[in-house]
């Protein structure tokens, strides 16, 4: 779901489906895009809201930058060992296996 209203003469975003939650204890609004399936949240309605719009942007490369050699050199990850394509973590809630 977009917060933009779309004013300064831009058009407004279009329509998106999300599931807006309240987390079980009452703590934090839980929000996914139905789409994308980009789940996230935030500690009032407005905020979950602000942090789905951030994360379905990332998430479709329409924010943010490519991290770049000189990132992860800064960070000490040696960029020799990074993959240049994106793979399946090796953690166990990736498993396909097992369904």
């Amino acid at each position: 779901m977009s917060t933009d209203t779309g004013g300064n003469g831009e058009r407004p975003a279009p329509a998106t489906h999300i599931t807006l939650e309240l987390s079980e204890d009452g703590e934090m609004w839980i929000v996914t895009d139905e789409e994308t399936g980009v789940t996230t949240q935030g500690e009032t309605r407005e905020h979950a809201l602000e942090m789905i719009d951030e994360a379905v942007a990332l998430h479709k490369g329409e924010a943010g930058r490519p991290v770049t050699d000189d990132d992860l050199r800064e960070w000490g990850i040696d960029p020799e060992s990074v993959p240049d394509e994106p793979g399946v973590p090796d953690v166990p809630w990736f498993d396909t296996d097992e369904e």
